[in-house]
């Protein structure tokens, strides 16, 4: 009797898990997917449909050494706002309407974006370009007025038409783009203008979404 139950049980978590592996996987309840610009093609952006799909080996992890690998905070610095996938998401489906005023920045090194890609409607910007121990005055100057659309008068900086800065790395585990996010406060760019993807990539690819592939260039 006991090994006919226990048949019957196994059939049973069978045909669960074989229904459960058919189920969609939406964004939100009421949205499966979006369509985002990416490199100036559309570019589908959704969660991994397959109800057995696990996360990439890289971000498995749990236990990377600290420092530097250390926990960062949920707020990083007031005025700084901390978004999560659905607030990123917006902001992508706003780049993709041609709203030029914000900008989603990768800060992780190129190997990374070679093995994980980046998040689609993102470019690529490496943490040591804004970083003034790797970049010259000058160089992060000029990313300041012809990326970020500040201007300057001789020391003075202004960022009334600033753009609105969207920062992230590899996850609560990175340093990199709070590194920036705070180097450009010191700068000061407003906080209101610049605001931090904490989960990154990590959290992005535990949701199974979307990533564009990206070769090192």
């Amino acid at each position: 009797m006991k090994s006919r139950n226990s048949a019957a049980l196994a059939c049973l978590l069978f045909a669960a898990t074989a229904f459960a592996a058919d189920q969609p996987v939406g964004i939100t309840a009421q949205q499966l997917y979006m369509d985002v610009m990416h490199e100036g093609k559309l570019m589908r952006v959704q969660r991994e449909q397959d109800n057995f799909n696990q996360i990439d080996p890289d971000f498995a992890m749990t236990s990377r050494p600290c420092p530097p690998y250390c926990i960062q905070p949920m707020h990083l610095a007031p005025g700084v706002e901390t978004v999560g996938e659905l607030e990123m998401l917006n902001y992508m489906q706003r780049i993709t309407r041609r709203d030029d005023s914000i900008l989603i920045l990768d800060s992780r090194d190129a190997d990374w974006l070679v093995r994980s890609g980046i998040i689609p409607a993102a470019i690529h910007l490496p943490w040591e370009r804004l970083h003034p121990g790797h970049a010259k005055p000058e160089a992060i100057a000029e990313i300041l007025e012809l990326d970020f659309g500040a201007s300057r008068s001789g020391t003075l900086w202004n960022f009334e038409n600033a753009k609105t800065l969207v920062f992230y790395c590899n996850g609560p585990w990175c340093g990199q783009s709070p590194t920036n996010i705070k180097q450009l406060l010191a700068l000061g760019y407003p906080a209101h203008k610049l605001k931090w993807y904490r989960g990154g990539m990590q959290v992005w690819k535990s949701l199974g979404l979307t990533t564009a592939p990206w070769k090192k260039k």
